[in-house]
């Protein structure tokens, strides 16, 4: 009498610096992960990641390396770009980082003027690491100002003390609409409340990659802090773009974030790909792309100082690979789904419904962190009811529910990954920002996309510019369709010149 051979289970947990990733919730099969790791072999993922790591133009449409990983690369050991060591000018920035942090005292304001990815990631980390218990916090006020609306503006000048402000102006190109319009409305305010000229140059601090463009808005030669063209701005966070983190938390603190970026990356460059935490996390994705063609996937960490980890992640998601023709110029199959997400239990009172018993699939990202974060004495009761709904969710969206009234019915079978930090601090905060650049990068690679360049943000900018012109309508009457206005943007003009 035969027996039928045990049914063949592929690994589901796995851990790099102390961060586990369980995919149990995926519902992928032995048979599927060996077609899945075939398909990254066919990809030539591992030959992608070695190529990124030594600096190899992967940015293949501006020609450029995608050497993010050199700035938190905190050994030094040697990373070239056209045959040049780049290493010595990050450790110089870093250690003129650590500079400033000694030099400023008595400031109670830092107004960080920047959009988009010179502005989510400072900003999460701050937001992030102000809920570690008992860190060590400067106290200064940090100020984020991004939008073109005023209002984002008015309410930061309404609450700086301008004789105690510092400003740090983060431009790549120094030349972003929104971020030199802001520096100026701040540098009139300095001004207007009795700054004088020279009062106002020590004010002013610029992150950019555009030195000359500083120098000629006014900044002093010593107060710029340089970044570099092989840096994209959605991965800028790790240079002097991360200002704010040593100002505030200290240098050693900024160190530990970049420690735990560059422990990840070590992962991601050595370990097998069957082992990899962003190479699985990015088949696990492709996975639900190719069998159940979804289009959106959440992230939902059940900490509250990763809220603002969703957007981050959207900017980084969707802009590195929210593209449909590929590396070689034709057209993908897939790419980037929409990303979407906030913290949870929150999120279980507003979307889950439609997670839960929707019409579409939509994969999910859990993310959990072992010890509470406060020292409140109801801390950890807390932290078990946080825990035990995050677990709760996953359980219910794996398995659903048979009822007769099919109202009361959930389906099941909703995948999800489970992410568990062992604590939220600056080491970890790092390690799991460059887990999810480094999963990026795969999936990009995956679909054969250049995760590393943006050309769909420009179309906008150029159409403003006509656009802006017709709505100050300074030479009066109706406008009228033209070149670089169409006729439904004409009508609308006209609508707010009304």
């Amino acid at each position: 009498m035969s027996s039928k051979p045990a049914e063949e289970h592929f690994k589901t947990l796995f851990s790099a610096q102390d961060i586990v990733l369980d995919s149990a919730y995926q519902g992928i099969d032995a048979v599927s992960w060996k077609s899945l790791f075939a398909q990254a072999k066919e990809a030539k993922l591992e030959q992608f990641i070695a190529d990124l790591f030594a600096g190899k133009p992967v940015n293949k449409s501006e020609n450029r390396p995608a050497l993010h990983s050199a700035l938190r690369n905190l050994d030094k050991s040697p990373v070239l770009v056209n045959g040049k060591d780049v290493m010595p000018d990050v450790a110089q920035v870093w250690h003129r980082i650590e500079a400033l942090c000694n030099k400023w005292v008595g400031v109670t304001d830092v107004i960080h003027i920047g959009i988009g990815g010179s502005d989510f990631g400072p900003r999460l980390a701050i937001e992030a690491l102000a809920h570690v218990p008992d860190i060590e916090s400067r106290g200064m006020r940090m100020h984020f100002l991004a939008n073109i609306d005023t209002a984002e503006l008015n309410r930061i000048l309404q609450r700086a003390l301008p004789h105690s402000t510092k400003v740090i102006i983060v431009s790549k190109s120094f030349t972003t609409l929104e971020t030199t319009m802001n520096a100026h409305a701040v540098v009139k305010w300095l001004k207007t409340n009795g700054l004088t000229d020279s009062q106002v140059s020590k004010s002013l601090f610029a992150v950019t990659a555009n030195v000359p463009a500083a120098k000629a808005f006014g900044i002093q030669q010593d107060h710029i802090y340089p970044f570099w063209d092989w840096v994209g701005g959605r991965y800028s966070v790790w240079s002097a773009v991360g200002l704010p983190i040593a100002l505030q938390y200290g240098f050693d603190t900024f160190k530990q974030f970049l420690a735990g970026a560059q422990a990840m990356d070590q992962h991601f460059k050595t370990a097998p790909l069957e082992e990899n935490l962003p190479v699985i996390m990015a088949l696990s994705l492709l996975y639900q792309q190719e069998k159940h063609h979804i289009k959106s996937y959440a992230v939902i960490p059940y900490a509250d100082a990763l809220d603002w980890f969703p957007k981050w992640l959207q900017q980084l998601d969707m802009e590195s690979n929210g593209k449909s023709i590929d590396r070689d110029g034709k057209l993908v199959k897939f790419s980037s789904p929409v990303v979407f997400g906030s913290a949870g239990s929150n999120a279980q009172h507003s979307y889950f419904q439609l997670l839960h018993q929707g019409t579409e699939i939509i994969p999910i990202d859990f993310i959990a962190v072992r010890e509470p974060m406060s020292n409140l004495p109801e801390a950890k009761a807390h932290h078990s009811i946080l825990l035990s709904n995050l677990l709760a969710q996953a359980q219910a969206l794996a398995n659903g529910k048979k009822a007769d009234n099919p109202n009361n019915s959930y389906p099941g079978k909703r995948p999800s990954n489970l992410l568990i930090l062992p604590k939220l601090n600056a080491f970890y905060l790092g390690a799991l920002l460059a887990l999810y650049e480094n999963r990026t990068a795969a999936l990009g690679a995956l679909w054969n996309i250049n995760s590393f360049d943006q050309p769909g943000v420009e179309l906008g900018k150029v159409l403003a510019k006509p656009i802006e012109a017709a709505l100050k309508n300074e030479n009066g009457g109706t406008v009228k369709a033209e070149a670089g206005i169409d006729e439904v943007t004409a009508a609308r003009i006209n609508l707010f010149n009304q």
